[in-house]
C-alpha cells in the first residue's frame, strides 16, 4: 500500500484501489459430510475405522476436503495420504504454508497410531516435530505423506512420517510425533 491509498478515514477499499487488470480472482470451495461421533465406531478397531474411511462408508474428517488431503492407504502399523499443492495454501513468500505440510504429516503420523489401536481406544498428538527440506510450491504436484508407527506402548506411542513428491521422488519433508492413548471412555 502506498501513502496515495491511504485516507483519513484509512485504507482505501480493495475494489477501488485495484485496478480492473490486477491479478484473476478465484474461489475455492470444498464440500464435506459430518460424520457422526466418534462413539458411534467405538466396536472398530483403528485400522477398522481406516479402512471405513477409505471405502467411503465412514465420511473422511472435514480437515481433508478443506486442506485437500486424502487417506489413500491404511494398515496396521501404517497411513498413507496424498495432497495436490495450490496456489490456495501459498505464504507471504509464494511457496505453500509450511503449515499444510504439518497438517499433512500430523494427519498420517496420528492415523499410522490408530490403525494399531484396538477397538474404543483412542489418541491424540502430544508433540509434533517437523523438518522442512525444500520448499513446495503452487505446481509442485501431488504429494505423498507416510506415516509409519515405531512404538505403541500402554500410554503413548511414536511415529515417523515423511512426505515425498509424487511425480519426482524428492523428499520435502519429514517428521516424528508423539501421540498420549485414550482408554476407552466409560459408556455415558
Amino acid at each position: 500500500m502506498t501513502t496515495d491509498e491511504i485516507t483519513a478515514e484509512g485504507p482505501e477499499p480493495a475494489s477501488s484501489a485495484q485496478s480492473t487488470s490486477g491479478p484473476e480472482q478465484r474461489t475455492r470451495t470444498h464440500t464435506w459430510t459430518p460424520g457422526p461421533p466418534i462413539t458411534e465406531y467405538a466396536h472398530l478397531s483403528g485400522e477398522e475405522i481406516l479402512l471405513e474411511w477409505i471405502a467411503g462408508r465412514i465420511p473422511e474428517p472435514s480437515i481433508c476436503s478443506t486442506m485437500g488431503i486424502h487417506l489413500i492407504e491404511a494398515n496396521q502399523g501404517a497411513a498413507v495420504f496424498q495432497g495436490e499443492p495450490g496456489d490456495h495454501l501459498q505464504n507471504p513468500m509464494n511457496t505453500v504454508h509450511g503449515g499444510y505440510l504439518a497438517t499433512l504429516l500430523d494427519s498420517a503420523l496420528g492415523c499410522a497410531v490408530m490403525s494399531r489401536l484396538p477397538a474404543g481406544v483412542g489418541y491424540t498428538t502430544t508433540q509434533l516435530n517437523v523438518h522442512m527440506l525444500r520448499p513446495v510450491f503452487a505446481d509442485s504436484g501431488p504429494l505423498r505423506c507416510e506415516g509409519v508407527v515405531l512404538h505403541l506402548g500402554r500410554t503413548m506411542a511414536t511415529a515417523e512420517a515423511k512426505v515425498v513428491g509424487v511425480e519426482n521422488g524428492k523428499l520435502y519433508a519429514h517428521a516424528t510425533t508423539t501421540c498420549a492413548i485414550l482408554s476407552a471412555r466409560p459408556a455415558s
